[in-house]
């Protein structure tokens, strides 16, 4: 329940600006918050000073920030390391840096814990140099939506790391800085992007966790089709937040909304541009294998393989676990190629063993399609071992387990 109740309020906090979701909430009561849903952004007010929506500069981040999604992180730091030189006490350039240890996290399901403590102190020292301008001038929104977007995102890590005091402290922070900075919505789709995600989520979560309901009661009401509306806003205009709009709406689309074309559509964008960022190239992978392109899906399969091979950054376990077993698949059912077919569920499950994710679909569906195959080539005993390890995996409940079992009784005397 409390995982739950910290992934709802993650997706509203860390989401705020540039994120990929957070979690946890107040260590006291929780508080109302109001914030107004925006449909048209109004013309733009005074913003002189703020970096953020400062032309020239984005101007001369565009390279940095695209080499960072590319995940050409050390080109990208070196401009935002130079960036710092020059405003050393604004919190961009320390989040930039921070947002760029968080890309090197993401490809790995936010398992390794190789670049935690660069990304707390870059994270630590946004808040920093936000308080700082904030304490100034508490109508500075700029200054209010890096506090919420650092704290959530440090609430987002602790939370994955079961750091609970922390990311409650962090999560209620950044609740009362979202809060601040939403009068900057009609500044910039930057300041828009927190409340799209609230928009759309605060709905779905309870439409989908009953046993939320009571805790959404202190939070207004959201609206999923504004959400995604504005969504589409900030993807289409926002700087620093549109490759993040387009992160969430493709998951939207592919997991919320059963629209994989939408999804398909906004991914091959993203993967156009940046080719090799890991992650987008293998959802990018799992979308034509589901609509059924499987000629796409196994060349872009192939290319994440070699990726890995050749250790470019970003590329792992995770991604071999997703194109080895999406090749197998082709080979097994599209070529009939049996002996390619094995030696990819092989790597799969390979992968999978090195992520730590035996849990994991393809890891249960390796081992189901290994024992079909021997089934199929009569080599019973083979097949009998392979649907023991599905047996083991799988709860009596899963269709994988019944098959197992229908197996073993059929083959008593193996």
């Amino acid at each position: 329940m409390k995982k739950i109740v910290l992934a709802f309020l993650g997706i509203i906090l860390t989401n705020l600006a540039f994120g990929q979701g957070s979690k946890e909430q107040s260590d006291t009561a929780i508080r109302e918050v109001t914030i107004q849903s925006v449909e048209v952004i109004p013309a733009a007010g005074n913003i002189k000073g703020m970096l953020l929506m400062d032309k020239d500069i984005q101007y001369e981040l565009e390279g940095a920030v695209d080499n960072m999604y590319n995940f050409k992180y050390e080109l990208a730091e070196k401009q935002f390391k130079s960036l710092r030189r020059r405003y050393p006490n604004h919190p961009l350039p320390y989040f930039l840096m921070g947002l760029s240890q968080w890309w090197k996290i993401v490809p790995t399901n936010i398992q390794t814990l190789a670049y935690d403590d660069l990304f707390f102190a870059y994270m630590d020292s946004t808040i920093m140099k936000a308080e700082k301008l904030y304490d100034a001038n508490n109508k500075d929104y700029e200054a209010a939506f890096f506090l919420s977007a650092a704290n959530g995102f440090a609430g987002r890590l602790h939370s994955e790391r079961s750091n609970w005091r922390k990311a409650t402290i962090a999560s209620k922070r950044s609740l009362e800085y979202l809060e601040k900075a939403k009068a900057g919505n009609g500044l910039s789709p930057e300041f828009l992007f927190g409340e799209a995600l609230f928009n759309y989520y605060s709905i779905w979560i309870h439409e989908n966790y009953k046993m939320l309901r009571p805790v959404l009661a202190f939070f207004p009401s959201g609206d999923k089709r504004l959400g995604i509306k504005q969504l589409r806003y900030v993807a289409n205009n926002g700087f620093y937040t549109g490759t993040e709009a387009k992160f969430f709406l493709m998951k939207i689309y592919a997991n919320e909304e059963g629209n994989m074309e939408a999804a398909l559509d906004l991914v091959k964008g993203l993967v156009e541009k940046y080719p090799n960022n890991a992650y987008f190239q293998r959802f990018y992978a799992r979308a034509l294998f589901v609509q059924g392109h499987f000629t796409m899906a196994e060349r872009v399969c192939l290319d994440i393989l070699s990726k890995l091979d050749r250790r470019m950054p970003g590329y792992e376990a995770v991604s071999g676990r997703y194109a080895s077993y999406i090749l197998a698949y082709i080979n097994q059912n599209k070529y009939r190629d049996f002996q390619k077919a094995k030696a990819y569920y092989q790597n799969s499950i390979m992968f999978a063993e090195m992520s730590n994710e035996r849990d994991s679909g393809y890891f249960v569906n390796s081992y189901l399609n290994l024992a079909r195959i021997a089934k199929q080539e009569r080599e019973l005993k083979t097949a009998k071992h392979y649907y023991n390890i599905v047996l083991e995996a799988t709860d009596k409940k899963h269709a994988a387990n019944k098959e197992a079992k229908d197996f073993m009784k059929a083959h008593k005397k193996i």
